[in-house]
């Protein structure tokens, strides 16, 4: 017996959830992806929520916890640990025992019958599309999935920030005017039905983890033109370019579940992704080849100083909202919308020591940068 959850927002996005499930779910089956996970209800989807909800606000010996919940049962996952006795689900059951679920790849695996939800065990892999909410800080959670494909990062569904739900647009429909924000961003949201490398993601993800901020410019492989954008002589060039993506790429195996294809490619994109980290931009072409990091970005001679931009989200409801670039954060978005301002064929992505992550393109509709901000999609 399920009992009535008393979190509002979890009774108000979990029909969003399940329709988001059964969608993919349905174009999965069209391309035959096996061991789909079983579609989460709508009465499953609030009971979670809701528990998880509050047990966010509580503390464990004064921490507050960092859970994975995933909806599966033990057959449905590779070398689970299964408890001797079921645990249901509660605030307290949860406080219990996150102390031991809070690292990475981790999940508290919960399943149901008659009496309601039940923890019973953990699960460090779940299948496709199966629903797993994620409890990131008090008041803070993400409904998400893994990728049809099985390789990367997780896909959000839903952000809930206490009373605040933000639903993930999966069309990007914010980016319609600007292609190519549009392609850099599919991999973002789509769950891939087959091969995917989904670097952006990755090296997204990467640049989040160091916390200490980063700009990547990508740039086209045959043009030198954006180096009238960059301070010479640069500091830290690679010669030759370091091209170890792009390899692993072009051997990707028959087998996209090969673990140790897609370890090698992840510690390809790590090596990228902590350049990052020094202070300057990290020059990346669109295939992956790292040119330079620590690079200083300047006004090309030629320009003149971006005034105006406009910026956007990936979530529904959202409006685009026209704005200096100044006012969208500190010196690393200035660069980056200078950079694309100066550069129209180049890309720049941004990450925040607060989170926040923004990709960077020229809309040629508009005649302007194009910011969409998509920590939404990272978290």
């Amino acid at each position: 017996m399920l009992s009535e959850p008393t979190y509002l927002a979890a009774r108000m996005v979990a029909p969003v959830i399940e329709t988001h499930f059964a969608q993919h779910r349905a174009l999965a089956s069209q391309h035959d992806i096996p061991h789909l996970a079983p579609p989460p209800e709508v009465p499953l989807v609030e009971a979670i929520i809701d528990v998880a909800f509050w047990a966010s606000l509580r503390r464990e010996e004064g921490r507050p916890p960092k859970i994975s919940l995933a909806l599966l049962q033990p057959d449905q996952t590779a070398q689970p640990l299964i408890f001797g006795h079921r645990r249901r689900l509660t605030p307290s059951n949860l406080i219990k025992l996150a102390p031991a679920v809070e690292q990475p790849g981790t999940h508290l695996g919960v399943w149901h019958d008659e009496d309601g939800l039940y923890v019973w065990g953990t699960a460090t892999s779940v299948p496709p599309l199966c629903f797993v909410l994620e409890v990131i800080e008090p008041g803070l959670l993400v409904a998400k999935h893994r990728r049809a494909d099985g390789f990367g990062k997780f896909i959000n569904v839903a952000i809930l920030r206490g009373d605040q739900i933000q639903v993930v647009d999966e069309d990007n429909a914010g980016v319609a005017d600007c292609p190519a924000l549009r392609k850099s961003l599919q991999s973002f949201t789509l769950p891939s039905t087959g091969q995917s490398d989904n670097v952006l993601v990755e090296l997204a993800a990467a640049m989040r983890t160091h916390g200490r901020g980063g700009l990547v410019l990508i740039v086209p492989p045959d043009s030198e033109r954006w180096r009238t954008s960059i301070v010479q002589p640069m500091s830290y060039p690679v010669v030759p370019a370091y091209t170890t993506i792009t390899e692993v790429l072009s051997q990707k195996p028959t087998n996209k579940d090969s673990l140790e294809w897609q370890e090698t490619l992840l510690r390809a994109i790590d090596i990228v992704g902590g350049f990052t980290a020094v202070d300057g931009a990290t020059v990346i072409t669109r295939q992956y080849h790292l040119l330079a990091f620590g690079a200083k970005v300047t006004r090309a001679a030629s320009s003149v100083p971006v005034e105006k931009m406009v910026m956007t989200a990936p979530v529904v409801g959202g409006e685009a909202q026209e704005m200096h670039p100044a006012q969208n954060g500190g010196t690393r978005h200035l660069a980056a919308a200078q950079f694309v301002h100066d550069q129209h064929d180049a890309l720049a992505l941004v990450a925040s020591q607060d989170g926040y992550f923004t990709v960077f393109a020229w809309s040629e509709p508009l005649q302007m940068v194009h910011a969409h901000r998509i920590d939404v999609l990272l978290l």
